[in-house]
C-alpha cells in the first residue's frame, strides 16, 4: 500500500513540474513588453518619466510595426534587425505607390516650415506636418 502511494505523489510531482516548466517556457516566448503614450511617437519602459500620464502596453515588434520609435532617455531594447526590415518593407512599398517618381515620404515625422508664399512674396511661418509641405492655407 506504501509504494502505492508513493507512486501516486511520485506521479502528482512529476505533473507539477512538467506544469510548471511548461508555465515557464510559454511566459518566456511572449515578446519583450514596452509602453507607449496616446500621443506620443516613441516606445519606452515601464519606469520613463514620459510615461507620467499615460501608457499602453505593447509588444516590441507590433511597436516597430506601428512606426514607434525607441525613447532616447530609457533607452529600451531595441530591435535593430526588425528596424532595417520595417523600413525596408515601408521603402518598397512607397517606392510602389510612386511609380517611379520622386519618392514623397507619406508620414512625415517632424512638422517642417511651410514652403508657400504670402502676398508680400515671403515665405509662410507656419509649421506642417502634411506631405506635401504646405500649410491649411497654401494647398
Amino acid at each position: 500500500m506504501q509504494k502505492i502511494y508513493n507512486f501516486i505523489n511520485t506521479q502528482k510531482y512529476l505533473k507539477e513540474g512538467v506544469f510548471l516548466i511548461v508555465i515557464l517556457f510559454s511566459s518566456c516566448s511572449y515578446g519583450q513588453k514596452v509602453y507607449v503614450t496616446k500621443t506620443g511617437e516613441k516606445y519606452h519602459t515601464y519606469k520613463c518619466r514620459f510615461l507620467k500620464y499615460s501608457k499602453k502596453e505593447i509588444e516590441l515588434d507590433k511597436a516597430v510595426y506601428f512606426g514607434y520609435l525607441p525613447c532616447k532617455v530609457c533607452k529600451p531594447l531595441s530591435v535593430k534587425k526588425l528596424h532595417k526590415e520595417v523600413r525596408q518593407s515601408e521603402s518598397q512599398k512607397l517606392k510602389i505607390k510612386s511609380f517611379g517618381t520622386q519618392r514623397v515620404d507619406l508620414k512625415r515625422r517632424l512638422s517642417v516650415q511651410c514652403s508657400g508664399k504670402t502676398k508680400s512674396r515671403r515665405r509662410c511661418k507656419r509649421k506642417t506636418k502634411n506631405a506635401s509641405g504646405k500649410c491649411y492655407q497654401h494647398e
